[in-house]
């Protein structure tokens, strides 16, 4: 039987979600509101892990707008477990401060990363994989990542080139060698990766010994290293407050590590997966009416056809209208035609403070 108590997890929870607003703001963004169902999709990422990490060896990484929120959104961790990042600095110096985190409570620790802003339906599934992720690091030093068979020739995800076939976990999950990371395509390289059934979605999922970690580190980002080496075992919020706002460059954890690794591995998904960027996300998890409507929330509809609207307290009511977006909170209102959503964002700069 599989010891656990060297498993952990660290889930990254401070992205902005500005496509989700106005319902996502800088201190609740998409990963901590209740868009998807009863709970955030941040205590969803928690409680797949019921079973393969020990609760006590889960670590959250937020921002410090958002840590009330987080701390909130999961009771069932200690407040010290959710970690405020003093500083933006993308996801190489994440990635090397829960490696840090880990290391300092256990040096042979086994650690998966993982978002927190993924629907994903089949939580058993893929806990059971995150398990045979972790696994399969306790035995190799190749960092891996979790494959997703792709859906369709999506042109916003990075892809991964897969190899042959490497292991079997115990529980049927294929372990396969990753030849290359490959940038996000346009569409014509997209469809061709899809035909080809060589290329796999990068889920920004991945499991690695710290050991392992570390040693990659070494190899090609020597400052992430040197902070992972120093941190302490006790008392590390001064360190942390100190020296993680100066690692430099701000780099993606896939350029720094992962594309440079002497050997990765990937676990490929067998559970769904869907980053919900948009609010067009919304009508693959919510049921839609006879005319296309996707409604939560108090919505009244005449003659209206494939809108999504979503109430937060005041009723919303639409006449003749199709192809929208319509977002009521208790501030703000937005209404945006559904090709537009991706550029939601460029409002930001526009709104006053107090309504990010």
């Amino acid at each position: 039987m599989t010891d656990h108590s060297h498993f952990y997890a660290c889930i990254m929870a401070g992205g902005s979600g500005e496509r989700f607003w106005p319902m996502s703001r800088a201190h609740a963004p998409k990963q901590l509101i209740k868009l998807f169902g009863d709970a955030t999709l941040l205590e969803q990422t928690v409680r797949r892990l019921d079973g393969v990490v020990p609760r006590k060896n889960i670590f959250v990484l937020t921002n410090q707008a958002q840590l009330k929120s987080a701390r909130a959104a999961l009771p069932m961790l200690a407040a010290s477990q959710i970690v405020a990042e003093p500083a933006k600095r993308d996801t190489a110096p994440a990635a090397a401060l829960a490696a840090a985190l880990v290391r300092a409570r256990d040096p042979r620790g086994v650690m998966a990363l993982l978002s927190s802003d993924a629907m994903i339906h089949d939580g058993q599934r893929c806990g059971e994989q995150i398990g045979a992720a972790l696994a399969r690091a306790a035995q190799t030093d190749a960092l891996l990542t979790i494959a997703i068979p792709p859906a369709h020739p999506a042109t916003g995800f990075g892809y991964l080139e897969l190899g042959r076939e490497i292991a079997r976990g115990a529980e049927g999950s294929v372990v396969r060698s990753v030849k290359r990371f490959v940038e996000k395509p346009d569409a014509a390289t997209a469809k061709r990766y899809v035909k080809s059934g060589k290329y796999f979605w990068n889920a920004g999922m991945f499991a690695w010994s710290v050991k392992a970690f570390l040693a990659e580190a070494e190899r090609n980002a020597p400052t992430l290293a040197e902070f992972i080496r120093g941190f302490p075992a006790k008392k590390s919020a001064d360190y942390i407050a100190n020296k993680f706002p100066t690692l430099e460059p701000k780099i993606s954890l896939d350029f720094a590590i992962m594309e440079k690794a002497r050997a990765v591995e990937t676990v490929v998904a067998e559970f769904d997966w869907d980053d919900v960027g948009l609010w067009t996300a919304l009508p693959k998890h919510v049921a839609a009416d006879e005319a296309g409507n996707t409604a939560k929330g108090q919505v009244i509809v005449a003659g209206a056809s494939n809108n999504i609207v979503v109430s937060n307290g005041r009723t919303i009511a639409l006449c003749g209208v199709k192809d929208l977006v319509v977002v009521e909170t208790a501030d703000a209102v937005l209404v945006c035609h559904r090709d537009a959503v991706q550029d939601i964002k460029k409002l930001t700069g526009r709104l006053p403070q107090e309504l990010l």
